[in-house]
């Protein structure tokens, strides 16, 4: 671990820490996290202690606010990818409600918040249709165009950091006698928030891997601008980042 990372994650961890507010609501007490969504709200979880522990909550909000905005999941496809996104975090829904939770121990608490705002986060951004953000899934399109291309890889890998905590990668490309392994980050929404977001996962987890693995990060320009601010922070950890419309150039790269 470099010192440079161990400043990082003592940052991280104290920002969370200073920025994380509680209020008590009847037998619930409302968690405001410092994570924005796409409103630039606070997000906010709801904690309940029962008999057997914890039950933490999103109160519907996540899925209710995606269809409010016109984007609904009434498809088999994002049914399916909803489903699949919710189980690599551990996440469970309830269909009545919509309501994303996760039960928790004392001991599993702070993982499993982690799990549940993780995956808040991953819905909201995965799911999010209505125009002018984004006219289909940008996984979905990052996956077609690996595929169009003949680029290897294994989708969605789940590594523990050095945090204990677990980190999503949407694509690792394996190792070839060319080039060494590299994992493959997409970002729908790529502002600051989701570019260190996207750092600190990388940057926690990559001890895990070989010395010599690389990451890249995919970053979705087609109905914004990626700031510098945005580009800046991935490139100061050695995440390349890669913009959508420039994709092609980096074809050969990848296929390696």
């Amino acid at each position: 671990m470099t010192a440079e990372f161990h400043e990082l994650k003592e940052r991280y961890f104290s920002w969370l820490k200073e920025k994380t507010t509680l209020q008590a609501i009847d037998n619930w007490v409302e968690v405001t996290t410092p994570f924005l969504d796409r409103h630039n709200d606070y997000m906010q979880i709801y904690v309940r202690r029962d008999e057997t522990g914890y039950r933490l909550t999103d109160d519907g909000y996540t899925i209710s606010d995606l269809e409010m905005s016109g984007c609904h999941l009434d498809t088999p496809k994002r049914q399916n990818l909803l489903a699949t996104t919710l189980r690599g975090f551990g996440i469970q829904i309830d269909k009545q409600s919509n309501e994303l939770f996760v039960n928790a121990s004392d001991q599993s608490f702070p993982v499993r918040k982690h799990r549940l705002i993780q995956a808040m986060l991953a819905v909201n951004d995965l799911f999010y249709l209505a125009s002018p953000y984004v006219a289909s899934f940008f996984l979905e399109d990052v996956e077609s165009w690996l595929d169009s291309h003949g680029i290897r890889y294994s989708p969605r890998l789940k590594l523990t950091g050095a945090s204990g905590f677990d980190h999503h990668f949407d694509f690792v490309i394996p190792k070839s006698s060319e080039k060494p392994e590299r994992v493959l980050l997409s970002l729908n929404r790529p502002d600051r928030a989701n570019a260190e977001r996207a750092v600190f996962a990388w940057e926690d987890t990559k001890s895990a891997r070989s010395g010599e693995t690389s990451a890249y990060a995919l970053l979705n320009d087609s109905e914004q601008t990626i700031t510098d601010n945005v580009l800046n922070a991935l490139r100061a950890y050695q995440v390349h980042p890669i913009l959508w419309s420039q994709r092609d150039e980096v074809c050969e790269e990848l296929a390696a």
